[in-house]
């Protein structure tokens, strides 16, 4: 298995209704909604949509997220969400 890193320049920041304004317009279905918070936090609330994978499980994890869609990542505080949008991702 070989790790890539992500090219940092393609992340950003977006505000709560920016993410909605994307979502809303996302027609063709090219984003993907993810969730990196504990399980606990997800069930107390998220957005509809949302695929919650925690941040711990996500190296293991990532086979579940379709590679062909943009991701938004979120969680409480965008510590977690950022460490997710950088962290190395596999491809076999």
């Amino acid at each position: 298995m070989k790790k890539i890193a992500c090219a940092i320049d393609e992340i950003g920041s977006l505000t709560s209704g920016e993410v909605k304004s994307i979502l809303d317009e996302d027609k063709k279905g090219e984003f993907l909604l993810l969730d990196v918070r504990q399980s606990e936090e997800y069930e107390a609330g998220h957005i509809p949509g949302a695929i919650l994978i925690p941040l711990g499980e996500l190296e293991a994890r990532q086979g579940e997220l379709d590679r062909s869609k943009k991701i938004i990542t979120y969680c409480r505080s965008g510590h977690r969400s950022m460490a997710a949008a950088i962290a190395p991702v596999s491809y076999t």
